[in-house]
């Protein structure tokens, strides 16, 4: 069982697919980057929330990814 990263980018939008992907059962592992930095007293530039799931889950939720995709 391997852990698959399916979104890099903002809180809101971390958010928002969060929610469709759970709809559909699956569960998502939430990796805020910014909020590790300020705890760790330095400053992230980069992308700030990663979203992970199961990989052996990956084909349920790919048409879920997809339209969120398309969507934004």
């Amino acid at each position: 069982m391997g852990m698959m990263k399916i979104f890099s980018g903002s809180e809101i939008l971390a958010s928002a697919l969060r929610k469709k992907i759970e709809e559909v059962g699956v569960e998502v592992l939430q990796k805020d980057n910014i909020q590790s930095a300020r705890l760790g007293g330095f400053g992230n530039l980069d992308l700030a929330v990663e979203l992970f799931i199961d990989e052996r889950y990956y084909a349920k939720v790919a048409p879920v990814i997809e339209k969120f995709r398309m969507s934004i």
